[in-house]
């Protein structure tokens, strides 16, 4: 299961760098090739979000089958464990959401400055008219 995480990191973490790459100002040779290359990646990015419903229900599965380790029933390296099993629950839960919200965001981002592009061309045209 190691691999999924490590590959919905990456992924993640792919998608904050397009982010930065796409908003960051003053990028604007770098920003017409990066769209195109972002619009080919949209698609394939969209299989993260079958596999994080799938890692998701991973995470409760593990949550409902976990033996409860409440009051003197379990000794302290259990309850450590039962811990440790929470913490890292919370975090692949954590990276899960991250690498949603980036993809919805590069998703609209790219959207919009296609659109901006599409609106600037436009503009260029009827000043040409003139």
């Amino acid at each position: 299961m190691a691999l999924e995480w490590v590959v919905l990191g990456y992924a993640a973490a792919a998608e904050a760098i397009m982010v930065i790459l796409l908003t960051m100002p003053g990028l604007d040779g770098l920003r017409k090739g990066l769209v195109g290359v972002t619009r080919n990646l949209l698609k394939p990015f969209l299989s993260i979000v079958p596999l994080c419903l799938f890692l998701l229900m991973d995470i409760y599965w593990k949550y409902e089958t976990m033996p409860s380790c409440d009051g003197d029933s379990c000794t302290p390296s259990e309850h450590l464990r039962h811990q440790k099993s929470m913490m890292k629950s919370q975090r692949n839960a954590l990276l899960i959401a991250a690498a949603l919200v980036f993809y919805w965001i590069l998703y609209s981002v790219t959207h919009l400055v296609v659109k901006i592009e599409q609106l600037n061309q436009r503009i260029e045209r009827l000043e040409s008219k003139d």
